[in-house]
């Protein structure tokens, strides 16, 4: 009977021996980050995964989705981590965020903004290019009803044409809002692009050809760091009136820009339970704006995957990304680089 309990023992043992060295990737399942269809979003989300992968040892995947979706699966843990998330902006946030099912981490990008912009040359012109100004006395959307003709939309010349951001960002609904608070619905067409990828081409090409294009935008982004742009004045922020504009059903919204950017990194409350080292490293991710519009520029004319470009602002910022890291941590990193 002695025998037979230390043989046991002894096989129990070996089964706990073999258990704990198992790969890590055998044992845990993917964190699942939220695929974002826009150039700094898919740069940010790979960032970290690189990390997470190489420097954690820890599995991860993504999930598709529209903004408000990826927010909603966020909440309910579908997804632990959306890497760029305009913290405060869609309501779906907020009410998670105030039932304690989501937490944002840092502010991993500052000096990013978003509003309404044209080309430097529409209000300036360029002479270079032998362009004359063709709206010079533009500078606040107050201003867009008298140069509606500038804006001119193919498809229905009476009215001027807004490109908005595509349907399902958060940023559509608050234009599409805008729109009506600034009294621009008879003179304007909400133009929706199909994508982020669209919408990039049909500003790009407007430029290149020297065209008026008047369009919704944010940064970090590659377009603001590689053409000469004017953001249009909007009446000062104001909480109430920004209520107004998040709120797709509310019939009478007011006016005001949109809330001051804050770009956190959004993770779900069984995350932020479940994997303290992984908050702890999120909470100090911090990115320079200007590298990081440079490295989206890059990834953006080179046509390289985010996953390049992201191994590639490692390699080329290990100041950047080490500062966020144990250095045991950032070790591993590094080695995975070269």
């Amino acid at each position: 009977m002695k025998g037979l309990r230390a043989w046991l023992a002894a096989c129990g043992a070996g089964f706990w021996l073999s258990t704990a060295a198992l790969p890590v990737h055998a044992q845990t399942a993917p964190i699942h980050f939220a695929d974002l269809n826009w150039e700094s979003g898919s740069l940010i989300t790979e960032l970290l995964r690189y990390i997470v992968e190489k420097g954690y040892d820890l599995p991860t995947d993504t999930q598709p989705g529209t903004t408000i979706t990826l927010e909603t699966a966020l909440a309910k843990n579908d997804i632990q981590v959306i890497a760029e998330e305009w913290a405060g902006r869609s309501p779906v946030w907020v009410k998670a965020e105030a039932e304690g099912k989501v937490i944002g981490l840092g502010d991993t990008v500052k000096g990013a903004t978003e509003g309404w912009f044209v080309p430097e040359y529409v209000i300036k012109g360029d002479t270079a290019k032998g362009i004359k100004p063709m709206a010079p006395e533009l500078r606040s959307v107050a201003d867009l009803p008298r140069y509606k003709d500038v804006f001119k939309d193919p498809e229905s010349p009476d009215k001027g044409r807004f490109l908005n951001s595509p349907i399902g960002w958060t940023s559509e609904v608050v234009n599409a809002q805008k729109l009506k608070a600034y009294k621009l619905t008879d003179d304007y067409v909400n133009f929706r692009s199909g994508s982020g990828a669209a919408l990039d081409a049909e500003i790009a090409s407007s430029i290149r050809r020297g065209k008026p294009v008047l369009f919704y935008y944010w940064s970090p982004t590659p377009l603001l760091g590689r053409y000469k742009l004017i953001q249009l004045e909007e009446p000062p922020f104001d909480a109430k009136a920004w209520a107004t504009l998040t709120d797709a059903d509310n019939p009478a919204p007011l006016p005001t820009r949109s809330l001051p950017s804050k770009l956190s990194i959004g993770v779900s409350k069984a995350f932020q339970q479940e994997y303290p080292q992984l908050v702890d490293f999120f909470a100090k991710v911090d990115l320079p704006i200007e590298p990081l519009n440079k490295a989206l520029a890059d990834m953006s004319e080179a046509r390289t995957s985010p996953r390049q470009a992201s191994e590639t602002f490692l390699k080329d910022h290990p100041q950047v990304w080490k500062a966020w890291l144990p250095a045991e941590v950032a070790s591993k990193v590094s080695a995975s680089l070269k």
